[in-house]
């Protein structure tokens, strides 16, 4: 027969989880350089770039060198960890933190931290991405401005480059 003791222990716990308001956290963990995929029941896409397609953004969004990422799915919150700090260019010269944070929902991404993009001689943090709708044309803000740029730049996933090369800087100018 079980003590008082650990009856009442057991009721608090059960009270406890009664009480408590559990939301799901998604944590996926991906081996760099190399998209092995582990298997979780509750979630079969395990590579970020193949989870952004199904929020209707191009899966080039975030470069190649991805270490883990998190997703809560019932607030759309997010959490990526590179596993350098890096460089990428598309039509502008874009820099991205080792950690890089935001929230997702369909077609937009929202409050993002982590990147940064040149534009002249400064660096101006991108704040937010959407998909203009009926287009193929993403939307980036960096605070209260916004620049329109094609979406088919971002379909590849890019390559993270540790410095940037004097002919990136001078042409991102």
């Amino acid at each position: 027969m079980a003590s008082p003791h650990s009856i009442s222990l057991c009721l608090l716990f059960l009270n406890l989880l009664s009480q408590t308001d559990l939301t799901f956290s998604l944590t996926i963990t991906q081996k760099p350089f190399n998209h092995s995929r582990t298997s979780h029941p509750l979630q079969s896409i395990i590579d970020v770039h193949d989870l952004l397609p199904l929020y209707g953004l191009p899966k080039g969004l975030i470069p190649s060198d991805i270490k883990s990422y998190t997703l809560d799915k019932s607030t759309g919150s997010f959490s990526i960890e590179m596993t350098r700090t890096c460089y990428v260019h598309f039509q502008q010269l874009v820099w991205y933190d080792k950690h890089i944070k935001g929230k997702l929902s369909y077609g937009a991404v929202h409050d993002v931290s982590g990147i940064q993009a040149k534009k002249l001689f400064l660096w101006l943090p991108v704040t937010g991405i959407e998909k203009v709708k009926n287009s193929d044309v993403l939307r980036f803000f960096v605070g209260a401005l916004s620049e329109d740029l094609p979406a088919e730049q971002f379909q590849e996933i890019p390559q993270c480059k540790s410095k940037v090369s004097q002919r990136s800087s001078i042409s991102s100018i």
